[in-house]
């Protein structure tokens, strides 16, 4: 290589390795999202009469149908092989990659992370308590789906499991409750360290699709109109037969009238 060759080739790999550092020091976007808490509160619902919660006979009777219902399906399902319910997760993480899990707090503050489904609860346990203030880390937690499944690490059932055994892909809500009670309270804040609660945003808005007004009845008139003057009603051949035998008669009582005498 020539000493021109060699100046020329020494500006690109210095200004290479500038956009490598640049990039490499320039603050990365938080693989999270938090969600500040929404100031849409749902209205109490009424209160119900007594006699809402006494089942009627039909009721009782629907209920034992359904039951007895379940109890055959179950009876008559087929044993799944290890195997066979292998290949069906498999199938499941195959379709679901990923899963997005929202972490509520008492306050309606939202932490939001999308997790390998492979991933186990205790990846998400690790997650929540990374963000929490020095403070409150120590405190225990438990993440749960109403009404009453925790999900506890402590739990072999749930701590084995993925996240897609778990049922919990392609995406779920999970709220968190404190052991300590004073944490649960809804007046409290979430207990998050401060730049990650800086980093909070809006609640996207639900999409409210509009229903639009079926033109259906509308096209069907429309096709009949336009159809109309192009499609010749069929008379029947009886009705042609007497109408013209009638016209016959009727030219024949007329035709010496008119004629002069």
């Amino acid at each position: 290589m020539s000493e021109a060759e060699a100046s020329s080739s020494l500006p690109a790999a210095a200004s290479n390795d500038i956009e490598q550092t640049l990039s490499a020091l320039a603050p990365a976007e938080p693989s999270f999202k938090v969600y500040k808490p929404s100031d849409v509160t749902s209205a109490a619902p009424a209160p119900l009469p007594d006699d809402y919660f006494t089942p009627t006979a039909a009721d009782l009777r629907a209920a034992q149908t359904q039951l007895a219902a379940r109890t055959q399906a179950l009876t008559n399902a087929p044993l799944k092989l290890k195997a066979t319910r292998e290949a069906e997760e498999k199938a499941k993480q195959d379709r679901w990659p990923t899963t997005t899990i929202r972490i509520r707090f008492t306050d309606r503050t939202q932490l939001e992370k999308t997790f390998p489904s492979s991933n186990k609860i205790r990846t998400v346990y690790a997650f929540v308590r990374e963000l929490l203030r020095e403070d409150v880390k120590p405190i225990k937690f438990v993440l749960y789906q109403p009404p009453k499944r925790d999900l506890k690490v402590s739990d072999p059932k749930v701590r084995d499991q993925t996240l897609v055994q778990l049922q919990l892909a392609p995406s779920s809500v999970l709220l968190l409750r404190f052991e300590d009670e004073s944490l649960n309270m809804s007046t409290v804040p979430a207990p998050l360290i401060g730049t990650v609660l800086s980093q909070a945003i809006d609640m996207p808005k639900p999409i409210v699709i509009e229903d639009k007004p079926s033109s259906k009845a509308g096209s069907q008139k429309d096709s009949k109109s336009s159809l109309g003057p192009s499609v010749e009603k069929k008379i029947p051949k009886w009705f042609k037969a007497g109408l013209s035998s009638e016209i016959a008669r009727r030219l024949d009582h007329a035709l010496p009238n008119a004629l002069p005498e």
